[in-house]
């Protein structure tokens, strides 16, 4: 039910009842001027309207409160499934591993392990089940990845922590069955993959001190543009795998134009991760943060 702006000073309670069909449903004006409702047994509640995709200079800053001795500076990767999150996992560590103690938390993945402990040590090394959509271990509940994050970081006295957001293998594996026991889900659950890899999904600021969100040019040049937390309001955007634009008639002019006015002025950098394009600057912008963040020099 769409919710409609009322103006009243006094901010009394305003009960309007809709009927459709043999349900009911209340809308009021709460004391915060917003329109609450209650339908189908569920708490009151409101919609509030969403004017834009998000503001790169209104997205959450670091926590002031942040605690590095508990737990090591953590820069988080997000993006949609394939953009090249573990290839610039590996990047990072192969950069960062001589000078600064690393460690890592992915979702469970045999492939993210075989790749990763040929940079790191295998014990440094942290792979997690969701048991739920992977996005929301990086925001509603941290929790999955919180601790063996603190725990990796009092280990080895890490100076940063690398935090992926993958694809859930326990999913897909629910997937697969559900396509064999019953061939009529495949709608649904291709809109649960869909939704598990949206670009709305950021991470929390209780678990990521630094945010990367990573797309590529393989989606077509109308990505950055369609907005989403994770584009506007991540702290870094890299954009991935620029050498693939001819194959897929994809614009960098009109990908850089769109960037610059989604985020706001916010930094972007094109990149070729697996070819090591753009991985210095991308290094460059998470040791600023590391700096302003621990106080810390780079080394």
């Amino acid at each position: 039910m769409a919710s409609h702006d009322h103006h009243h000073p006094d901010h009394h309670h305003h009960d309007h009842t809709h009927h459709d069909g043999d349900s009911a449903t209340k809308s009021w004006v709460g004391p915060d001027g917003r329109v609450y409702h209650s339908h189908d047994g569920l708490a009151p509640h409101s919609h509030e309207p969403i004017y834009s995709p998000g503001f790169f200079s209104r997205r959450a800053p670091p926590l002031l409160s942040r605690d590095f001795n508990e737990r090591a500076f953590t820069v988080g990767i997000g993006g949609p499934v394939g953009t090249g999150k573990t290839a610039l996992m590996l990047a990072l560590c192969k950069f960062l591993r001589d000078k600064y103690s690393l460690a890592a938390v992915s979702i469970i993945d045999n492939e993210f392990l075989s790749f990763l402990i040929i940079l790191i040590p295998e014990e440094r090394i942290r792979a997690v089940e969701t048991g739920g959509c992977p996005h929301a271990a990086i925001r509603e509940d941290i929790s999955i990845n919180l601790g063996p994050l603190e725990e990796l970081s009092n280990l080895f006295k890490a100076d940063i922590l690398l935090c992926e957001s993958r694809e859930r293998s326990s999913l897909r594996k629910y997937t697969d069955y559900m396509l064999k026991k019953f061939a009529l889900v495949i709608m649904i659950l291709g809109t649960i993959w869909g939704a598990c890899d949206n670009l709305a999904a950021n991470f929390s600021r209780e678990l990521a001190d630094y945010i990367i969100y990573i797309i590529d040019v393989s989606g077509g040049d109308k990505i950055p543009r369609k907005g989403g937390p994770g584009i506007t309001q991540a702290d870094l955007l890299v954009i991935n795998k620029t050498d693939l634009a001819p194959a897929v008639g994809a614009d960098l002019a009109v990908m850089e134009r769109d960037a610059l006015k989604m985020r706001d002025g916010g930094p972007f950098v094109f990149a070729q991760v697996k070819h090591g394009l753009g991985v210095e600057e991308i290094v460059n912008y998470i040791l600023q943060g590391w700096e302003a963040a621990t106080g810390k020099k780079r080394r």
